[in-house]
């Protein structure tokens, strides 16, 4: 579903059918950890662009809104683990290093990014 913000997120519902007016973050909601979400955490919420890179299934995402120095501002905080390995996850973008290895063809895939990489480094 469309995020305020614009961009598609899976975790996001609304329903403003027959008069309700519901607007969640469902992985906010989830956490008891974070700040009460409102629709203005989209803007620089980074999970819709996680959810971009990573379709990984065993990618479990945590989102918890903090506060910055006296309660001028907000942040979101992100961490990820996966599931299969039970590990935490450094970078939720490239997902579990183990998962990726279990991967056929990544190797190549990898390699080719890398050399691309180096090539456009020496133009």
């Amino acid at each position: 579903m469309k995020t305020p913000a614009g961009t598609e997120c899976r975790y996001y519902f609304q329903d403003f059918h027959r008069g309700r007016d519901i607007q969640e973050c469902r992985l906010a909601k989830d956490n008891p950890q974070s700040a009460r979400w409102v629709p203005k955490d989209c803007t620089n919420c980074p999970v819709p662009s996680i959810l971009l890179a990573n379709a990984s299934p065993n990618l479990e995402l945590k989102l918890t809104i903090k506060y910055r120095l006296l309660v001028i501002g907000r942040y979101n905080e992100v961490s990820a683990y996966c599931v299969k390995h039970r590990i935490p996850i450094d970078d939720p973008h490239i997902g579990c290093p183990q998962c990726n290895a279990e991967r056929p063809g990544i190797d190549l895939f990898l390699k080719a990014l890398e050399e691309d990489e180096q090539d456009s480094n020496d133009d």
